[in-house]
Order: structure tokens, then sequence, then C-alpha cells
């Protein structure tokens, strides 16, 4: 039987303390269904690129490439990275896994043993469904969460459970046309990959997932990140033409024309 070529795609910016705790998840039992992990660092200001390497070194399952991105790309910007990587090695799937330790893994290994991942374009964690686990997310965070779950719900007339939680599986048969390029290279980049699953009426299931807080630093502004994300599904919303609303180019920085990165632990 053919296996499928996954990969693992770890953004990483300042996430020091954490990064091992990551790479620890990679156990003989999950690294069965993955070919390579990549530590996409962000151009981070700790030691959490050295500690990447150090810890890949003695990393036996798995094989595990650290790239250090040419710029500050900003989360969404990563993505892109990630994401032309998959598509220019030809990996079938790529998992998105943030290095900040909040989500696990081992959450989606039943859809990798069962397979039950190749029905799907993509596979995303959810925090707020049923079945799912939050340690140390506050009551607050949660509530806004789900009213704006269902604004975007509203919005794409499709059920969403989460607007960007820290682990994804993404066919990459889906990214071909790398329609993601023109998309905000900060963290509003899931949402727009959320109106892309709905436009492009892309297969999708969410499913739930562990998450959890405890030493990792937010890089969010909460109440500033509120109005961009309500900004983006009320013009959606309001958009006649959902595909033409898509081709526009939603970056702040509209000067980037390559979103490269080296790899650097060779």
């Amino acid at each position: 039987m053919i296996k499928d070529r996954i990969l693992v795609f770890i953004p990483m910016y300042n996430c020091e303390p954490q990064i091992t705790r990551v790479l620890n998840q990679f156990n003989e039992e999950v690294s069965d269904y993955i070919e390579e992990v990549i530590i996409v660092n962000n151009r981070s200001t700790d030691k959490g690129e050295e500690t990447a390497i150090n810890y890949a070194k003695q990393m036996k399952n798995v094989k595990v490439n650290v790239l250090r991105n040419d710029n500050n790309y900003g989360l969404g910007g990563s993505h892109k990275v990630a994401f032309n990587y998959a598509l220019d090695n030809r990996f079938d799937y790529v998992i998105v896994l943030h290095g900040d330790d909040q989500g696990n893994i081992h959450d989606i290994l039943p859809l990798l043993k069962s397979k039950d991942y190749q029905n799907y374009d993509c596979c995303l964690g959810a925090r707020f469904m049923k079945g799912s686990k939050l340690s140390g997310y506050s009551k607050f965070r949660t509530f806004g969460n789900r009213v704006y779950n269902w604004v975007f719900t509203l919005a794409t007339k499709k059920r969403i459970y989460d607007l960007g939680a820290g682990l994804n599986l993404y066919k990459t048969k889906m990214l071909k046309s790398r329609f993601y390029l023109k998309f905000s290279d900060n963290l509003m980049f899931n949402c727009y990959m959320l109106l892309a699953n709905a436009t492009y009426k892309f297969n999708v299931k969410f499913l739930p997932i562990t998450w959890r807080e405890d030493d990792q630093v937010s890089n969010v502004r909460l109440f500033s990140q509120a109005f961009r994300t309500l900004k983006i599904a009320l013009f959606y919303f309001l958009s006649f033409r959902k595909h033409e609303f898509l081709e526009k180019d939603f970056r702040d920085n509209t000067q980037i024309n390559d979103y490269t990165a080296k790899v650097i632990n060779k």
C-alpha cells in the first residue's frame, strides 16, 4: 500500500521554553505516519532556534529540518513558507502544529490511523466544539470565541467551530493554485482560509482537541484583533462576488514577492 507523504509544519516565534516539549510529542507511534517535520523560525529573538536544532539532532524517529524565514513574515507568512515547501516537495498533506505547545498532535492521530483524513480537503482542530478540553483558557475568551464562531458561521453559511486553532491538516491538492499567497500575513490568515473553504467549496471536518495555556506568551491584541475579525466577516458577507473578494490582496506589506526561508541545520 502506498503511504501518504505527510509533512508537519511547526511555526515558531520566541518559543524557546516550549519547542522541545512540542518535538517530544513525536514518539514512535506518531512518527510512523510523518515523513518530515519542518520548524519555521520567524526571526525569533530568543534562543528557540538553537534549542530546536540541538534537540532535533537527538531525534531518531523522524526527519526534522529547521528553517529560518528570510524576513519576519508573521504567522500567516510562515504558513505560506510551509505551504509552498509542501507543494514544491510534493507532499500529499501538511499538518500545522504550533510551536508554543498549546495543542497536541496526538489529537489528530486517530484520523491518521483510520485514514479518515483522506475523505476531506482539510481537518481543523476546534477548541470549542463538544469533546474538546480547555485548560487555563479564560471564560471571557471562550465566550468571545464562541460568538465569533457564529459570526463566521452566518457569514459563510457553513458551521464554524473555531477561527483558528494551532492544529490543522490540509491536503496539498487544495493548495495547488496557491490562492493563499495574498491572504493576510498576520494572525488573520486562518480567517481568510475559512472563507476560502466556504467559497471554493472544500470539504472540511472539524475535530475536538485538547488546548492548554500555562507558560505561553500570547501575541494577540485582544480587542484590535476582535475588531479586525468582525470587519473581515462583515465585508465577506456583504460581498456579492465571493471569489472576487478573495482574490484581493489583504496583506499590509504587498511588496513581498516571495516567501522564502533557508534550511539551517543540514
